[in-house]
């Protein structure tokens, strides 16, 4: 049940972010490795209401990536995953970071094992 959770700053462009593209890339890369199957995939965006990145200049922009993953895959894989999804961020960003200061960050979450899950499909 991987999550991807994008969070980006206000002041970056919607159409130069391209955030559907994205989630789309980070899941298909998520896939390949290997590592997560694409039905427990998940994959949501938000965009922050109010920011302050260093120290305070209104140019500067972030996108964060947050993936949770459920217990049970070895750190090695999760750390070369992890690489991998990380790349794949940065090239969708380039474009956007050639005219735009932006800091990007992924991480990968362990879920504790205490956690509940409901579906009706």
């Amino acid at each position: 049940m991987p999550h991807f959770i994008v969070e980006y700053s206000n002041n970056l462009p919607e159409e130069a972010l391209r955030i559907p593209t994205l989630l789309e890339a980070l899941n298909k890369t998520a896939v390949n490795t290997g590592l997560f199957p694409e039905a427990g995939l998940r994959a949501r965006a938000y965009r922050a209401d109010y920011q302050r990145i260093g120290q305070g200049d209104a140019a500067n922009g972030f996108v964060h990536v947050a993936m949770n993953v459920g217990a049970g895959r070895a750190e090695e894989a999760r750390q070369q995953a992890g690489a991998v999804i990380f790349d794949t961020l940065k090239n969708h960003m380039l474009p956007l970071m050639k005219s735009h200061k932006v800091a990007l960050s992924f991480e990968m979450r362990e879920i504790d094992t205490v956690k509940f899950n409901f579906k009706n499909t």
